[in-house]
């Protein structure tokens, strides 16, 4: 009954994640899941911590993860905070960074969280227009702020900023915190974890969900300077002071760890995805030049809506958005070869086209 909530949760707009469908033999390409599991070694490492010592508390820092992030990164184990998935990581920085009296800035179509945990934080914020072609401009950045956050690939679009804009960023913009939400960044950008010992100011966070395929595990981390991790720090021990589990520390620590499995299966997903990017194109479709694990593309002839729906029909499942400039495209992610295979027939049935 509505009348016992607090005042705030009227206000609220949550979140809606992307469906998880209870029906056999769909093909899931609307979450951007990865399709190829984790590594053998993170399976391994998880089953031998099931035990008797599941009875006692899991480490509070999460060492270990955070020594393995530091070692891949080359950074220092103090300059890493490890959360419940980087949704944790984002909502404990809206809340430790970014109440200011400024606005927070971040992009006009981006990942929808943004605005919730504003809303839940009481957090002022302006959105900046992307450009005509979906493009982040690093200069309209450049006013007074309270902080500034945005993926790296932009989500749902797949473009990436290069690292020399978020660099030119860094320089105009010295007062706030400027967070890189890097979820997309293995599948074909590059880490803005590479200037954090330059920019006291950057905070880059990143996810397990995707380039490792533990979206089943919700682990993620952040990398920047000892202060700024430091407040991060304070926020989850007045919150979570256990926020991972014996599996979830022991899982990551071995995703972190092998890097064969990792850079394996990335390449395997940016391979297909240049195959599907090419086999849309030559369905008409207009696709925005992706770096992350999915696509998003507009056919000039077809509501997308209506696609999304016929595909569904065809036990194929991609996302659309109702939102403003972007109503008319889908994403669509990178599944397997095969799975991509079976997508493109069943647009070119849909189209009527001739495979």
């Amino acid at each position: 009954m509505s009348r016992y909530w607090s005042p705030i949760v009227h206000s609220l707009t949550p979140y809606i994640p992307g469906e998880q469908p209870k029906i056999d033999r769909l093909i899931k390409l609307n979450t951007n899941e990865n399709p190829y599991g984790p590594s053998p070694r993170v399976l391994e490492a998880m089953k031998a911590e099931v035990g008797n010592t599941l009875r006692l508390y899991p480490d509070p820092n999460a060492d270990s993860f955070k020594t393995a992030v530091a070692r891949y990164y080359g950074v220092k184990p103090d300059q890493v905070f490890a959360g419940n998935g980087s949704d944790e990581v984002l909502a404990h920085a809206f809340l430790g960074l970014f109440q200011h009296r400024e606005p927070l800035l971040f992009p006009d179509i981006t990942y929808s969280f943004y605005p919730v945990y504003c809303k839940l934080y009481g957090v002022h914020y302006e959105t900046v227009s992307l450009s005509d072609t979906f493009e982040i401009i690093p200069a309209d950045y450049r006013r007074p702020n309270g902080g500034i956050i945005f993926p790296n690939p932009n989500a749902p679009t797949g473009i990436a900023l290069p690292l020399a804009a978020i660099e030119g960023l860094l320089q105009h913009n010295t007062e706030s915190v400027v967070t890189v939400d890097e979820a997309y960044v293995d599948f074909g950008s590059k880490s803005a974890i590479a200037l954090v010992d330059r920019y006291p100011n950057l905070l880059v966070i990143q996810t397990l969900s995707k380039s490792r395929a533990l979206a089943g595990l919700r682990v993620g981390f952040a990398v920047g300077h000892q202060k700024l991790i430091e407040a991060l720090e304070r926020v989850k021990n007045s919150f979570n002071s256990y926020p991972l589990d014996r599996l979830a520390i022991a899982g990551a620590t071995a995703a972190m760890e092998d890097r064969v499995y990792f850079d394996k299966t990335r390449q395997m997903i940016m391979h297909t995805r240049g195959k599907l990017t090419e086999a849309l194109s030559r369905m008409e479709f207009e696709v925005l030049p992706s770096a992350a694990n999915f696509v998003f593309a507009r056919h000039p002839a077809r509501d997308a809506e209506a696609l999304a729906a016929q595909l569904r029909e065809e036990g194929i499942i991609v996302r659309h958005f109702k939102q403003d400039r972007i109503a008319q495209f889908l994403r669509i992610t990178v599944g397997t070869d095969e799975e991509s295979a079976i997508l493109c027939r069943a647009l070119h049935r849909i189209l009527g086209h001739t495979a």
